[in-house]
């Protein structure tokens, strides 16, 4: 695992508990879910970039 993504992992895990954190609130914001929703969907899609797909054994 290279250090970029190490690092974006843990940041999106930090995202997921303040996003959790958030949620739980009594009066949650809706305005800061959505931001937190966001950034994390935006770290989940470099994951994803970083990290190719595996090959298909049947397509070998």
């Amino acid at each position: 695992m290279t250090d970029q993504m190490f690092r974006l992992l843990e940041r999106h895990q930090k995202l997921d508990v303040l996003l959790r954190f958030a949620q739980g609130r009594r009066f949650a914001n809706p305005l800061e879910i959505a931001r937190l929703k966001r950034l994390k969907q935006e770290f989940r899609g470099r994951l994803a970039r970083l990290h190719p797909p595996a090959a298909v054994a049947g397509s070998l």
